[in-house]
């Protein structure tokens, strides 16, 4: 079970962040951002900084408000939304032809809930790589939990310089994760070098899409508000993606941005236009409550200084994620499957 009292949320804001520090961690993480005059340069110089400063901050809001899996999905009508996400981390698994006993990387995996979902539902052994202190140590209680801590495991570093040695893992994924690389060819090369010759790799990446301007100023606007509000130093045209996989010296199987077509938006859950019983605690009210509970849990000194500015660009976030869903310049979900050659 994920953390989902008020009391769990306010303790875990800042992470591993000592509480009295939080505040300072987020003047210093917005001071990355355009909203606050950062540059995107020093965003890719410092994303291991910027990065570990945002998980830190924003993971206990992530759980209180949507469990263990930190993504979306493409959704059918009359499907949950928990429904949707297993059903998208069992694709993912089924595009990469798990088998039982195999050994795969799951690059940037958060605190672990679909390494969790994938290892049950194809009895394989996953590798968890995330660069996280705080997230490793939930996603170690959660797999305790879960009862796959016998075959499943963490590895703090980074996904830019991985600690392995070449051609180990038979499969490899990424959801919504290597978004936060400052460099896609050189995350995608080290993908490539630990992955077996003649084996795939599957991810969902976070990208712009051809719809989107740069030279539209709320185009633009929109995806400053989900860099800020998602710990991005850049986000890459779908586009961008493709070449750096190529250039890495992957195949392409295929690709597709799978929002296209999609029976219900997969920004859906965030619309304040909205009401759902099932994901409250996502929708306009869910958020207005939990913005006031932040507050009230801040000025008694349950939860640390710098709680309600987290609160703040994490509802800044949700609100260009819609409105870049609506506009279609931007998606979360622009899958591809590639092969490493023999």
């Amino acid at each position: 079970m994920s953390k989902a009292g008020a009391l769990d949320l306010a303790s875990g804001v800042g992470g591993k962040i000592e509480k009295k520090d939080v505040l300072n961690a987020v003047e210093k993480y917005e001071n990355y951002h355009v909203f606050h005059g950062g540059e995107e340069e020093d965003r890719k110089a410092n994303y291991t900084d910027m990065v570990n400063k945002y998980y830190d901050l924003v993971t206990s809001f992530y759980e209180f408000g949507w469990g263990e899996s930190f993504h979306f999905a493409h959704r059918w009508k009359g499907e949950s939304l928990r429904e949707s996400i297993k059903r998208h981390e069992h694709f993912l698994a089924l595009q990469l032809g798990l088998k039982p006993g195999q050994k795969v990387l799951d690059v940037g995996c958060g605190i672990g809930g679909p390494l969790r979902e994938i290892a049950r539902f194809s009895s394989t052994s996953v590798t968890g790589l995330n660069n996280n202190e705080y997230q490793i140590s939930r996603g170690k209680e959660l797999n305790r939990i879960a009862g796959v801590d016998k075959t499943c495991e963490f590895v703090k570093a980074d996904f830019m310089k991985m600690p392995f040695g070449d051609n180990v893992f038979d499969a490899v994924y990424a959801i919504e994760a290597t978004c936060h690389a400052p460099d896609a060819l050189g995350c995608y090369k080290e993908i490539y070098r630990v992955l077996k010759p003649g084996q795939h790799f599957a991810a969902y990446e976070w990208c712009m899409t051809d719809a989107f301007d740069r030279n539209n100023p709320e185009h633009q606007r929109i995806k400053a508000e989900i860099e800020i509000g998602d710990g991005l130093p850049d986000i890459r045209s779908t586009g961008q993606c493709l070449e750096a996989l190529k250039h890495a010296g992957f195949e392409i199987i295929w690709d597709k941005d799978l929002t296209i077509g999609a029976p219900v938006p997969w920004y859906l859950p965030l619309d304040a236009s909205r009401f759902s019983l099932t994901s409250f605690r996502l929708t306009a009210v869910g958020r207005f409550f939990t913005r006031n509970m932040v507050k009230a849990l801040e000025s008694i000194g349950i939860a640390p200084k710098g709680s309600q500015r987290v609160q703040s660009f994490l509802e800044q976030a949700a609100v260009g994620l819609v409105d870049g869903g609506k506009k279609e310049i931007f998606t979360p979900m622009y899958f591809f499957l590639a092969r490493k050659p023999l």
